[in-house]
């Protein structure tokens, strides 16, 4: 069977694919109708297949990658890997500002991070173990290339990393290296997540033996990781766009300008934040505990990225901020500025943890629109909203939590910046 890859490289599936990703028709048709209509100009149903899954593809990316995707190729794997455009962007100029000169990007997929690094002036040599993948990789690199004056190196090679003689590739000019492990099980690498980073493929502690050769590694890490599983001499850094964490990567000292720890990076719109916590020395730091205090007029909900990372305490401090439970995750005060790392709310009302008692208070305040937040409340939040009967006019947020230790509701409402 022919790869759905190579189906849109050539005649004529490219042209078909170029004719149909920006006609506007496409976007009010069904599968079957744009099918049909490829069928009637002469498509094989392995094309029409081809261009209609690209076209779909190109449009998820999007979301990832802006305008950018719809000159690209895809694998659905690589839309689900792939690194956003923003975040993509901030590692490249990591490895152009540690003057670094050609990368090795280990685990490509569809070169998502490989055309940032392109575009950062790097010479890259792009490495996936599937061949579809490799194939969308290779031409995704030559679109961008084409489009820069004078356009860096760019090779894309179908490999397996896990028996690669990375040492090697020293020899060839190789000074970089930015791996992207696979962490999850099956050939298509689309099922369970593998926790154990000693699982994943190549193994953490394999990409770090590989300093014996390399000042310069970054590594693409699960958001999940532990901090102990860190090297405490590295920087691990949590990204996040628009209030989702999207990335864990961890940075070698020769690509942590910032020192070893650990830290957030705040993606809103096209504005880019960091919060570092200075009791943090080592990526393998406990995390600081913030003070705690009574619930006050607001109440904030860090960012997951500030979460994960453990720079909780900063944010108090710079919010002038306490949690309102031990080891939960919600700050308080009477008044929170505003800031890119929490959203807000202001506190109406406390009550019982009970759907009666929050209906009650929700009736009060002409609810019928809500958003439930919980963190240290065994719930189902969707089955908490389908148990209030509401039909008022106004908005407003449940949140499920714990003051001192007893389980509440807190009727409040999002503090829009």
């Amino acid at each position: 069977m022919t790869s759905p890859i190579a189906l849109v490289l050539d005649s004529p599936g490219a042209e078909l694919l170029a004719e149909w990703d920006t006609n506007p028709e496409r976007h009010s048709m069904s599968a079957f109708e744009l099918n049909a209509a490829l069928r009637t100009q002469g498509a094989s149903a392995e094309v029409a297949a081809a261009v209609i899954t690209q076209c779909e593809l190109r449009d998820r990316a999007e979301a990832k990658l802006g305008p950018l995707a719809r000159r690209l190729l895809f694998t659905r794997d690589g839309i689900e890997q792939a690194t956003r455009l923003a975040v993509a962007t901030a590692h490249a100029q990591r490895f152009a500002a540690s003057g670094a000169h050609t990368i090795a990007d280990l685990g490509c997929g569809n070169g998502g991070d490989s055309l940032t690094f392109l575009l950062a002036g790097l010479n890259v040599l792009a490495v996936d173990i599937d061949p579809d993948a490799a194939a969308a990789a290779r031409w995704n690199l030559q679109a961008v290339a084409a489009t820069l004056p004078t356009p860096p190196d760019a090779t894309v090679i179908e490999a397996d990393v896990t028996i690669m003689d990375v040492p090697g590739l020293a020899a060839q000019g190789v000074d970089a290296i930015f791996a992207d492990p696979a962490r999850r099980t099956g050939a298509a690498k689309g099922s369970a997540r593998i926790l154990s980073p000693e699982q994943w493929s190549p193994s953490l502690p394999t990409v770090l033996s590989w300093r014996a050769s390399y000042e310069r590694i970054g590594i693409k890490l699960a958001p999940g990781i532990d901090h102990t599983d860190l090297p405490a001499d590295c920087h691990a850094q949590w990204a996040s766009v628009d209030g989702n964490l999207v990335e864990a990567a961890l940075w070698t000292p020769a690509l942590a300008p910032e020192g070893a720890g650990r830290s957030a990076l705040v993606l809103r719109g096209e504005t880019t934040h960091v919060l570092t916590d200075p009791q943090i020395h080592e990526a393998t730091a406990p995390v600081p505990q913030a003070p705690t205090g009574a619930l006050g007029a607001m109440i904030a909900e860090p960012d997951p990225a500030v979460i994960r990372s453990g720079t909780v305490r900063a944010l108090a401090e710079e919010l002038g901020a306490h949690l309102i439970s031990d080891k939960i995750a919600y700050l308080s005060g009477d008044t929170l500025p505003s800031t890119p790392f929490a959203a807000r709310f202001e506190v109406c009302e406390v009550v019982a943890l009970r759907p009666k008692a929050i209906t009650a208070a929700l009736r009060a305040m002409d609810v019928g629109q809500v958003e439930v937040k919980k963190r240290g409340a065994d719930l189902d939040p969707a089955a908490l909203r389908s148990a209030l009967k509401l039909s008022g006019s106004q908005e407003a947020t449940v949140i499920a939590t714990r003051i001192a230790g007893r389980h509440r509701a807190i009727i409040a409402r999002r503090v829009r910046d």
